[in-house]
């Protein structure tokens, strides 16, 4: 999936990974995608909440082992 910035939250418990994920979200354009990294294990409920309360999109997210990947759209 194409995106225009990615944010490397791996090793960050909660909240850091949202609250990182709101700055850089504001950085981009209605539409953008931000790809997120993250290795907690809450951060899979966290970003879908997220979702819900902010209006973003999250596209897309998947597990690899310990390491989640989140796409979220700007909107």
């Amino acid at each position: 999936m194409d995106f225009q910035k990615e944010l490397d939250a791996r090793g960050l418990n909660c909240p850091l990974p949202i609250l990182k994920a709101k700055k850089a979200l504001a950085e981009l354009n209605s539409g953008d995608v931000l790809r997120v990294l993250a290795t907690d294990p809450g951060s899979v409920r966290d970003f879908q909440a997220f979702a819900r309360q902010t209006g973003n999109t999250l596209l897309k997210h998947s597990a690899d082992g310990l390491e989640f990947v989140f796409f979220l759209q700007r909107k």
